[in-house]
């Protein structure tokens, strides 16, 4: 348990905000559900219910080991084990309780796929600094989920329903595809954020590209980063 909760894992433990979870993903019998972390196995079950097909994915051995003789009866659940996120995987709805350590990755990755919607947990701070739209505390994953997602907070969920219990509170979050970026331009927009006290003038040049304006990036629209780091050659 104790290295799960530096891998950033807190584990579920309320029945009640699990199913909730479950419900508000929407989830039909032409669906096929992703669930990243099958951890241990509180939504699994709920999300084969209404499901066609349910693949859940656990990067940890021993938890992966442990999903397997306790579902292996449920015929429209497929267990994988390994790292989602290098993995090719197929599906319209996302549901997952994402590890504090893995959520901006999680997000770079959602925004090059082509999916129907996605209900998820995280870290109540980083939901903030995914829906921040302006300012100096705005980050390079705020551009990228700002940009290709809509997000809806859903449900504000206490750490004492968590086992070990976070230090801080999460939150159940609903995201609606706008656009799909490639690995390319997610990459690129981090670069660009990387110099983020300079002026898009200043970065341009550093990026071998020409750009008349002494805006910075936390004054720029996100579709005006965007189009950048589109231009920006590898």
């Amino acid at each position: 348990m104790i290295k799960r909760k530096l891998l950033g894992q807190h584990f579920l433990i309320s029945q009640s905000i699990a199913k909730s979870i479950v419900d508000s993903a929407g989830i039909t019998k032409d669906d096929i559900v992703l669930e990243i972390g099958t951890g241990q196995g509180i939504l699994t079950p709920l999300l084969c219910k209404d499901a066609k097909q349910v693949i859940s994915i656990e990067k940890d051995p021993v938890l992966y080991s442990k999903a397997k003789d306790a579902f292996s009866h449920i015929p429209n659940l497929t267990l994988e084990k390994g790292d989602a996120f290098k993995k090719d995987v197929t599906f319209t709805i996302l549901v997952s309780n994402l590890p504090y350590s893995e959520s901006r990755t999680a997000m770079e990755w959602l925004v090059q796929k082509k999916f129907k919607h996605a209900t998820v947990m995280v870290q109540k701070e980083f939901a903030q600094k995914l829906t921040k739209k302006d300012g100096k505390e705005r980050r390079a994953i705020s551009v990228i989920a700002n940009y290709c997602l809509e997000i809806e907070g859903i449900m504000d969920v206490k750490n004492t329903n968590f086992r070990p219990p976070p230090k801080v509170d999460s939150i159940v979050i609903s995201i609606v595809q706008k656009h799909v970026l490639s690995d390319k331009t997610v990459h690129a927009v981090n670069k660009l954020f990387s110099f983020k006290r300079k002026t898009i003038r200043h970065i341009g040049k550093k990026m071998g590209l020409e750009i008349d304006s002494d805006k910075r990036l936390e004054e720029m629209p996100d579709g005006e980063i965007i189009d950048i780091a589109k231009r920006i050659p590898q």
